[in-house]
């Protein structure tokens, strides 16, 4: 074998042996977040029996009540923070091992996000969008860890399980965003599954992020600061564990064009969040 070729097959055995150990490597990493999830609370062995989880005890008289503890109550603090269109932070609302965890079944599957085309309802690249994403698949939707936060965020949205899509991680890297948009559809063809979509749970999985803000531009009567930019309307600085639940339909029954939104420039760091839109009406 020629000296040139011995060099080009060498690197090559070098790049698949090391994607081979980085698959490795991350499948290790979600199984240990699985493992710790049960081993540290041991009542989640218990849901493969009784179909139950508990997660983490961080109020104490809230010890033998199961369902106190799937929807963290004690530890998830709610603040109203606009009534046109309606807007509610949830701070505390994911633990940490649900952000990594979320964060570690999407990293090897992420890819180009996409916008609803609105005549085929497929999904199309558009420069409105920069980040990388990846849906949960319905087999994923049966984790325990999942099933928790199904659970939790029907309950705050008071939409019921079955009204929901299947759950969307997002990538933004350093200079991606998503401007301005309704998550309501403006076609017919997107409502018939499930009709239209009314809210929308917007859960931020990590920390040390500069820029990439929840941009509210019809909200709120002042500044703040997206991406560095000083925009009129209101901000929500993506921080670990919160939420941001708000309803693209109105009162009225009506789609509200005031929950226009978008996602401000990531200056630093990684923005990941997690996207859980609910319907009408059941989606499957």
């Amino acid at each position: 074998m020629a000296p040139a070729m011995k060099i080009v097959f060498g690197l090559l055995t070098f790049v698949t042996a090391g994607m081979i150990l980085g698959a490795l490597f991350q499948l290790a990493f979600i199984h240990k977040l699985e493992d710790s999830y049960g081993t540290k609370f041991p009542s989640l062995r218990k849901f493969q029996n009784d179909g139950y989880l508990q997660l983490p005890r961080g109020i104490p008289h809230w010890d033998n009540d199961k369902e106190a503890e799937i929807l963290r109550l004690g530890l998830v603090k709610p603040e109203i923070i606009n009534w046109s269109p309606r807007i509610i932070v949830l701070h505390d609302f994911l633990s940490k091992e649900e952000c990594d965890y979320l964060r570690a079944i999407a990293l090897p599957r992420l890819q180009i996000s996409t916008v609803v085309d609105t005549k085929t309802g497929k999904g199309i690249k558009s420069n409105v969008r920069t980040s990388s994403g990846m849906f949960l698949s319905f087999e994923e939707k049966k984790n325990p860890m999942v099933q928790a936060i199904e659970k939790r965020i029907s309950v705050y949205s008071q939409v019921p399980v079955e009204n929901g899509e299947l759950m969307q991680v997002l990538r933004y890297e350093k200079g991606q965003f998503y401007k301005p948009h309704h998550d309501y559809f403006s076609d017919t063809f997107n409502l018939k599954r499930g009709g239209q979509r009314i809210a929308t749970m917007l859960m931020y999985l990590s920390d040390n992020v500069e820029g990439g803000e929840t941009y509210f531009p019809m909200a709120g009567s002042g500044e703040c600061s997206c991406g560095g930019k000083a925009m009129k309307g209101l901000c929500v600085k993506p921080n670990q564990g919160d939420a941001v639940l708000f309803w693209s339909m109105g009162l009225d029954g009506q789609s509200d064009p005031n929950s226009l939104h978008g996602g401000c420039e990531v200056l630093s760091g990684e923005k990941w969040s997690a996207t859980k839109w609910m319907r009408q009406s059941a989606t499957s």
